[in-house]
């Protein structure tokens, strides 16, 4: 025992004298390599029986670099105030730009609501996104609505030109391992928003507004976000609404 600890001994004082330790090589490249294609480093004082509140030993724990270099789990000045196990809970965002395809004129996504249906409903957008880990996720999203009495879409539309009310919302669901809407999936609503837009033989040309915001919990994997938008007017009425032609905006926030 003693001759293989001076062995060591002399291995790492050779080694030091140039700078540079390796681990399995004869050559580091660095102040420490670790060579070998499946090599790792252990922290034992980081493991799930001596860190059991931040490394559950299920889930990856999260490693930090202190100001000093120092790896640790739990760096000071990380908690929010409820004590270990509750660093900044704020994984990414995810901003995304545009979601919506302008569709020709700009009018983007219609949905077609004739004279022989008082509703209708059809989906604007998927929008596929990656959570690394079970988490909570918080939805943002705006879009502009262009709403006609004439078949959308087209470059000159005319604003509706009768005493009527029109409503309009606008909602997603969570498409869970982006496979296709199920009907577990179907049944939970998010984000949901609602406007109405009244008419008597008048009104101006542009765009109105929605948007709308929504929390759900989500499992580590591939995902997609599904929106539909909605119209509802009264009998015998046409009503065209394009969403998301001018402009629209997108956030995805993930919380752990």
């Amino acid at each position: 025992m003693k001759k293989i600890t001076l062995y060591i001994t002399i291995f790492l004082a050779s080694n030091f004298m140039f700078g540079q330790v390796g681990i399995g090589t004869d050559n580091p490249q660095q102040e420490l390599h670790i060579a070998g294609a499946t090599s790792t480093i252990r922290i034992e004082s980081l493991n799930s029986i001596n860190e059991p509140i931040l490394n559950d030993g299920v889930k990856l724990a999260p490693a930090f670099v202190t100001g000093n270099g120092d790896i640790t789990i739990d760096p000071s000045g990380w908690n929010t105030g409820g004590g270990p196990g509750t660093n900044e809970p704020l994984n990414f965002l995810i901003s995304i730009p545009n979601f919506v395809p302008n569709g020709p004129y700009g009018d983007g996504t219609v949905v077609t609501n004739d004279t022989t249906i008082t509703s209708a409903t059809a989906q604007i957008a998927s929008v596929p996104f990656t959570s690394p880990q079970d988490a909570l996720i918080e939805v943002r999203y705006a879009m502009t609505v262009d709403l006609s009495s004439q078949v959308l879409p087209q470059q000159f539309a005319y604003t509706f030109s009768d005493v009527s009310t029109r409503t309009i919302r606008c909602y997603f669901y969570i498409d869970l391992n982006n496979d296709g809407l199920d009907t577990t999936e179907l049944s939970k609503v998010y984000g949901l928003h609602g406007e109405a837009y009244t008419s008597y033989d008048q009104g101006s040309l542009g765009y109105a507004f929605i948007h709308g915001v929504g929390y759900g919990n989500i499992p580590a994997g591939n995902h997609a976000l599904v929106f539909f938008g909605e119209t509802n007017d009264g009998t015998n009425l046409n009503t065209y609404v394009g969403f998301g032609g001018s402009s629209d905006y997108l956030k995805i926030r993930l919380y752990n």
